[in-house]
């Protein structure tokens, strides 16, 4: 087939994905009578679909990736020039972009000092998860292995990854997982496990102290927490609840993990989440917003004492860290990331999503006060969610048919991209999830926010 485009002719390439592409989160039955979304051009916050339709992107590539925006030649220009000097090569050399990346990374990252690549958020997470068995096995005698997680946290989509998984929907038939996962409470005061308490976040970080002892302190090796929990409902952590995590963390030897693979690189204003709290990590993991989607890369960064682990004894060929990823030696991904970066500073994209964000949140109130089904606003920086329930009293969730039937509109009636919790709780995926590229304006949450508000009063009358 002559896969040539016409200017506005899309039908072959439309015809080939149906026959061919198999597309994520995606039922395709539907495709049998109806022509998959494709999107074949981006600028800015815009995107633009086969039919010539333009959109407002307001989930930065639909999974919170491209944090600078779409059509960035600067990065493209990065991306080419080094892949035509290196490529690739193996991690088990180094490279011009990735010694350079690390460096600049570490700078915003004070008391971590190791970069390990690899490509994915998941594959991060579980260099993390490997870290803490080898340290398991080499000074504890294997015994202190189990690495804890937070329901509502999600992790990755492979069998590892999803045995730290606090979904249950995208557990769902993929087991059996890998043991020596256990899960801690949530902590959503909106949807408290305690009723009314006083310092609901000491309360919520106290109930992985209560998991630890149940489990035994000495078998507790890691705990792995999002900072701010994405896909499981846009969730900040109460007040006070990061310090206690900390303390127990310390108190019983246990590995403090952070999962910045949707909150790092500028997402809530801070470089990372982490730091809006005071928290010291063992280890971060990241990959969105690290190069915004113009490469792949994800880092799995650790503190000096994490990395000596490995080098106790180099006399035991067993003591170094046995792993690899193949396309963590991809040079394009340091590349992009370092140009991303550039971006971000020169730019003054951490203080611009500092303030949008604090408008975004305004215009989500006003929609909550004018719509009864918004029943909770929450988010930190351009990272927000609206829960929608049917009564504000009882806090029962929308059937999330609606919360579909809601982003369905906004896209084709306002041409406004938005998410909402999808297959990961059954009867709680209710919460609309917005995450614009942190160069939007007041102007672009205008109209993002006018979309929801259209939307709602259609869906509602309906």
């Amino acid at each position: 087939m002559d896969m040539r485009v016409g200017e506005n002719d899309f039908s072959q390439i439309i015809e080939a994905d149906k026959a061919h592409v198999w597309h994520h989160l995606s039922q395709h039955k539907k495709y049998e009578t109806v022509d998959p979304l494709i999107i074949i051009e981006g600028k800015g916050m815009r995107v633009w679909n086969t039919a010539g339709r333009e959109h407002l992107d307001a989930v930065s590539g639909g999974v919170w990736t491209v944090n600078v925006g779409y059509g960035r030649e600067t990065i493209a220009d990065a991306v080419r020039d080094q892949l035509v000097k290196l490529n690739y090569f193996a991690n088990s050399a180094g490279s011009i972009p990735g010694a350079k990346f690390a460096e600049q990374l570490i700078a915003k990252m004070p008391g971590m000092s190791r970069v390990y690549y690899s490509n994915s958020g998941s594959e991060a997470n579980e260099k993390a998860y490997k870290i803490v068995r080898q340290i398991a096995h080499n000074k504890y005698g294997g015994k202190k292995h189990k690495i804890l997680f937070r329901d509502r946290d999600y992790h990755g989509t492979t069998i590892t990854a999803l045995s730290s998984g606090g979904q249950a929907q995208r557990r769902e038939q993929y087991g059996p997982f890998t043991p020596g996962f256990v899960e801690v409470p949530h902590c959503l005061e909106y949807r408290s496990q305690w009723g009314d308490v006083d310092d609901y976040g000491i309360r919520a970080a106290n109930a992985i102290e209560e998991v630890i002892l149940r489990e035994g302190a000495d078998t507790v090796g890691g705990l792995i927490l999002e900072p701010v929990t994405a896909g499981g409902g846009v969730i900040e952590p109460p007040k006070g609840y990061w310090d206690r995590v900390q303390e127990i963390c310390k108190k019983y030897d246990i590995l403090l993990i952070i999962d910045e693979v949707v909150c790092g690189m500028g997402r809530t204003g801070t470089w990372f989440g982490y730091q809006h709290y005071g928290v010291e990590p063992d280890m971060v993991t990241m990959a969105k917003g690290v190069a915004s989607g113009y490469a792949a890369i994800s880092c799995t960064v650790t503190t000096e004492a994490v990395f000596n682990e490995f080098k106790a004894d180099p006399s035991d060929p067993m003591s170094y860290f046995r792993d690899i990823s193949t396309f963590g030696g991809c040079a394009a991904g340091p590349a992009a990331a370092l140009e991303n970066m550039r971006i971000l500073e020169d730019e003054k994209l951490l203080e611009n999503c500092t303030e949008m964000g604090q408008y975004l949140i305004e215009k989500l109130e006003g929609l909550k006060a004018k719509h009864q089904i918004i029943g909770d606003v929450r988010g930190k920086g351009l990272f927000c969610g609206a829960e929608l329930v049917t009564d504000r009293e009882t806090k029962e969730p929308v059937h999330e048919s609606i919360g579909q039937a809601i982003v369905a509109d906004c896209m084709s009636n306002s041409a406004v991209i938005i998410g909402v919790t999808n297959r990961s709780f059954n009867g709680l995926n209710n919460t609309l999830c917005l995450s614009p590229a942190l160069i939007c304006t007041k102007s672009d949450l205008d109209e993002i926010t006018d979309g929801i508000d259209g939307a709602i009063t259609r869906v509602l009358a309906a």
